[in-house]
């Protein structure tokens, strides 16, 4: 079994970080400040979190994880298979905050998403997205 594994001895290695967020207190004034004031390119909301590109990086603001403290910072990793990867890091003892779940359909996937926090208390998200298989 690998699940992106490039050391030896590891079943899970988080090498691309592809979404960094900003927990914020109110989705409607973040967005129209990070849309109109800074001119970050608008991509899509999500129920209480709104997403923008910055580059190679998807940058999301929300109130959406109630856990993480407000202003703090979640750096989001992207994984093939969410589920398998859930599992494993679960079976080490990985705390997990939240589950996989799912957080928005798109046009050509689906967007699936777990947290879980370091030794340190920082959560951390785990972003798979789901593509419908080929007909």
């Amino acid at each position: 079994m690998n699940f992106q594994s490039h050391t030896p001895g590891s079943l899970v290695h988080l090498e691309k970080i592809c979404q960094v967020a900003l927990t914020v207190t109110d989705v409607a004034r973040a967005r129209d400040f990070y849309q109109r004031t800074l001119g970050m390119r608008f991509l899509f909301d999500a129920g209480s979190m709104v997403f923008f590109q910055c580059g190679d990086i998807r940058f999301a603001l929300g109130t959406e994880n109630a856990n993480a403290p407000r202003g703090g910072t979640i750096l989001y990793f992207t994984v093939e298979d969410l589920p398998a990867v859930h599992a494993h890091l679960a079976a080490e003892g990985v705390d997990f905050v939240q589950p996989p779940h799912l957080i928005a359909r798109m046009p050509d996937h689906d967007l699936w998403l777990a947290f879980f926090r370091d030794p340190d208390q920082n959560v951390l998200g785990l972003m798979s997205e789901v593509r419908p298989p080929a007909v």
